[in-house]
């Protein structure tokens, strides 16, 4: 059995491939393949835009693969097959952050275009074709909605009067003069699956497996372990300091006025927080870092 997973060409390939690592698979690009090669027998890999990826996946060339809940929908909204798609796993990540993505309609800082309202039988510019004509056939708007190529924040005003965009941080449309005037819908990505691939019992378990493991290695992301060594007297002052993501262990040590206690508390804490546990009477603090928690 070989499971064919798409990998996201272009702007999510890098944190797809990181993620993938931190999972316990490494991913091996070549600039001259769109056939990566991956050290696990049982998964076979390809390259595939975004962007198309559930297409390929509901027509059965790909058993699963990883692409936004964005394209996803545009693929949904289109003519082509629907119904055979199922999400194994909602994974939060994306090219800069671990957050999710934006699709946002933006028209220039100074125009009179204030709302969707304010495009009546104007153009759009974006990549997301169909979803942002449905968006303006719900608001009643009717509007010219073009497919652009990219660099669509450059567009406004002379070769569209708005524009629909994915943004993480809204730099980029800040630094075109560009003002957000409402989300059109969120989006980050999915590992999507062919029913027909899910009903082979193989590899829906290998699906299962690649999802747990991909899943612990986000919830691992900006987290770190401490442990420590304190005395029973101090054990409570210290315990008050420590924010567990369940609790922390204590476990007792061979000299009995002492407790070993070990815990998974977020990264941008630490700084502040082993003076303060030094402090109330930890000893022996070392902080590991931690590829995967599965909860």
């Amino acid at each position: 059995m070989k499971l064919k997973l798409g990998i996201p060409k272009g702007s999510l390939q890098d944190s797809t491939v990181q993620l993938f690592a931190r999972a316990g698979f490494n991913i091996y690009i070549s600039s001259r393949s769109y056939f990566p090669t991956i050290d696990d027998p049982e998964i076979e890999c390809m390259l595939i835009r975004a962007q198309e990826m559930a297409r390929y996946v509901s027509d059965g060339v790909l058993d699963a693969g990883l692409t936004g809940q964005d394209w996803i929908a545009e693929h949904e909204l289109g003519d082509g097959k629907t119904g055979v798609l199922e999400s194994v796993a909602d994974l939060i990540y994306a090219k800069q952050s671990f957050g999710k993505v934006r699709w946002v309609l933006a028209a220039p800082e100074d125009s009179a275009i204030k709302s969707a309202k304010d495009l009546q039988g104007k153009t759009i510019a974006t990549e997301l074709v169909r979803v942002t004509g449905e968006y303006f056939k719900k608001q009643g708007v009717k509007v010219n909605v073009e497919f652009s190529w990219g660099a669509t924040e450059v567009k406004p005003p002379v070769l569209a009067d708005a524009i629909v965009e994915a943004t993480e941080t809204g730099s980029t449309l800040r630094a075109n003069r560009l003002a957000i005037l409402d989300t059109i819908m969120e989006s980050n990505t999915q590992l999507i699956a062919n029913k027909t691939a899910l009903a082979d019992t193989g590899k829906r378990t290998k699906l299962e497996n690649i999802a747990l493991l991909l899943r612990a290695a986000i919830e691992a992301q900006g987290r770190v372990g401490l442990m420590l060594n304190v005395k029973q007297q101090d054990r409570v002052a210290v315990l008050n300091l420590l924010p567990a993501l369940q609790r922390p262990t204590i476990s007792p040590l061979s000299d009995t006025d002492w407790v070993a206690v070990n815990t998974i508390i977020e990264e941008k804490t630490v700084r502040d927080l082993i003076p303060k546990l030094k402090a109330a009477g930890a000893q022996g603090i070392v902080e590991y870092p931690l590829n995967k928690i599965v909860l």
